[in-house]
């Protein structure tokens, strides 16, 4: 037995008293699993639970052996009769997980659920034997969270031994010493989309996102680079994603695919959304005709190899590799990864997509660490000073405002992640104040789905919409919110003047906004407004920058060309990144400052651009830079050694 696992079981041994009759310690993914017998006395010794986590340095979750556990029916009964009636609990919700022991209990208030110092939730586990999972019951139900739910579940046989394996993993012993930790860059780097980064130490091989650049115009351009040498699938531990944007995500199941059976870690909305974007890039991919590198039975098996983590949680992933997932800012779930290598000897922040303000939606993110050496950050806007929020949401009022005067509708195609339920937040308190009169607001593509998960999270939401939510008081279900089942409806929906129309992709690449565009474009009442970020070679980018006819095919295959009269508004302000002035701050504030910075995801202007400022400002010896900080703007394929010994 490896040295790690043999500490391990000695000293919780050591630790558990004998009343609470100990059967078995299983190493369960990143944590340790203590299944015992007597679940009443357990439930009395939570706190040497939590000592013991402290003394091994690991996760450590308490679990009732299956012979000390109440059968369902009893289990489900007593449940109920604990947990207030007020707490909004559905009999039919409560679902029990034979393998690991676990009952899903959905409640409206799942605060009423877990107690006051979770002393409720501990009840359950000491009453009944099953520990118990709660979740979130949403006004708007989210499908996709139904349906994951449902996988695992009628999976569990299979997951409890994947989490074996990879705790085996996870806890063998250290064979080599690590004194070294290299980055190379898969994609993403001088260029935005395909984002992906290889991390190595003489022990462990990670890989920070795997996306796909959705616009990219051929294989060479789409695909981050996962054919070299050093990526070895067979070798890899870990996979860590940040958030659920294609660009970060959209090619994880292909090393599913080519088979790969190890953990991807995520926030559980980023679980959610990534495989509801990833369902959906697969059908509309199919639909028009392109090609996706993987099927919908590798988007089902990356889903079930998921490892949902919370943020400030540190969790192993490696013998030598600790990550803690921060909030970014960006969308639901995003995470920055604060990336902790060997006994202090290298760590690493990896800011994914961040956002460095206070949204509608969510808080700024996060800009304190336990220790950082070296910040890979994003420089999206490095060249560009965005306009405020306040002057954003104006400008989108005034052309909301404007179009209505002339009796047109409005198309805004959002990205369905984050700029959908900001764009709903701001006209949902524009019609509220009468800033513009109620007129349908028609809502299609992922938008209302992704909507959906947001209200089953509303913790990861800014404080103030979160205890809106919590108070019943949730602006997504407004009643002028019409959410578009069936594509047959939308010659009428444009025809039903003055109207708005929010519907995805947020750069044009397909779905239902393309479809709008093609029924609006000729109507010179009508307003196009771009809200986010436009990449290079999207029809977005080509309609932004003054194309003005669409050639388009027929159902009868006909070529026709529509002229693009309607009006073309760009709104730079509701941005889920961080603009110049935000990079900027960022690098002043983080605490503590690292050595060295590396700059990604941002096309080459952006990056030049933000080098020269960054290096003026690491230069100034009051913002506590220390002396010989080093700025890197690689390019694909680049290779960096940040430790070398």
């Amino acid at each position: 037995m490896d040295k790690t696992r043999e500490y391990v079981l000695k000293t919780i041994m050591k630790e558990i008293p004998v009343d609470v009759q100990l059967t078995r310690i299983e190493f369960e993914g990143p944590e340790i699993a203590i299944y015992v017998k007597n679940r009443r006395a357990i439930a009395d010794k939570l706190d040497l639970v939590k000592a013991i986590a402290k003394k091994v340095k690991k996760r450590v979750v308490v679990r009732i052996d299956p012979s000390a556990r109440l059968n369902k029916e009893e289990a489900r009964k007593l449940i109920l009769e604990l947990v207030p009636k007020d707490a909004g609990v559905d009999p039919r919700s409560i679902v029990f997980d034979d393998t690991l022991g676990e009952v899903w209990i959905k409640a409206e208030k799942p605060g009423l659920v877990i107690g006051k110092g979770a002393q409720l939730r501990h009840k359950i586990l000491a009453e009944t034997g099953w520990r118990p999972i709660v979740i979130r019951a949403s006004p708007l139900e989210s499908k996709t969270l139904h349906t994951i739910i449902g996988y695992m579940l009628s999976e569990s046989d299979y997951r409890l031994n994947f989490l074996r394996y990879v705790g085996e993993r996870i806890h063998r012993d250290v064979l080599f010493k690590t004194n070294y930790v290299r980055i190379t860059a898969l994609g993403g780097f001088q260029e935005v989309g395909r984002s992906g980064i290889l991390l190595e130490t003489r022990e462990s091989r990670i890989i920070l996102d795997l996306g796909v650049n959705v616009g990219g115009p051929d294989y060479e351009r789409k695909y981050p680079y996962i054919d070299i040498d050093n990526l070895r699938i067979e070798e890899l531990d870990a996979v860590v994603v940040t958030h659920a944007h294609l660009d970060h995500c959209g090619l994880v199941p292909l090393l599913f695919k080519y088979g790969y059976r190890g953990p991807v870690y995520v926030t559980k909305p980023t679980r959610e959304l990534m495989a509801l974007m990833l369902r959906d890039y697969i059908e509309v991919s199919q639909r028009e005709g392109k090609h996706v590198p993987f099927s919908e039975k590798d988007l089902l098996t990356m889903i079930l190899h998921t490892i949902p983590l919370e943020y400030n949680e540190v969790t192993d992933i490696a013998p030598d590799v600790k990550i803690t997932f921060y909030n970014a800012g960006h969308i639901l779930g995003s995470a920055m990864v604060h990336v902790h290598v060997g006994a202090g000897l290298h760590n690493i922040v990896y800011t994914g997509d961040f956002k460095y303000a206070t949204t509608r939606l969510l808080e700024k993110a996060n800009d304190k660490f336990p220790r950082v050496e070296t910040l890979i950050m994003e420089s999206t806007y490095g060249a560009t000073k965005q306009q405020s929020r306040a002057e954003a949401e104006e400008m989108l009022i005034s052309i909301i405002k404007k179009t209505i005067e002339k009796n047109g509708s409005v198309l805004i195609p959002v990205f369905a992640v984050g700029r959908g339920q900001e764009i709903m937040l701001v006209i949902n308190d524009a019609i509220e104040s009468k800033k513009i009169p109620p007129i349908n607001v028609y809502i299609e593509g992922l938008v209302s789905e992704v909507t959906a998960v947001h209200t089953e999270y509303p913790e990861y939401l800014n404080r103030e919409l979160k205890e809106r939510i919590y108070k019943g008081e949730n602006p997504f279900t407004a009643e002028y919110f019409k959410i578009i089942e069936g594509k047959t409806v939308r010659p009428d929906i444009v025809e039903d003047r003055p109207s708005l129309i929010i519907a995805t992709s947020g750069m044009l690449t397909g779905g239902p906004a393309v479809e709008y565009l093609k029924l609006m474009a000729s109507d010179p009442r009508n307003s196009l407004i771009f809200v986010g970020y436009q990449a290079e070679g999207t029809l977005g980018r080509k309609i932004k920058d003054g194309l003005r006819e669409l050639t388009i095919v027929t159902p009868d295959n006909k070529v026709e060309v529509i002229k693009i009269n309607m009006n073309i508004y760009s709104i730079d302000g509701f941005s889920g990144h961080s603009d110049q002035d935000e990079l900027l701050r960022f690098l002043r504030n983080i605490q503590p400052k690292p050595r060295t910075i590396i700059l990604n995801h941002g096309e080459p202007e952006a990056i030049s651009r933000l080098v020269s400022l960054a290096k003026r400002l690491i230069r100034n010896e009051r913002i506590g830079y220390p002396a010989g900080a080093r700025i890197f703007a690689p390019y694909p394929l680049d290779s960096l050694n940040l430790v070398a010994r």
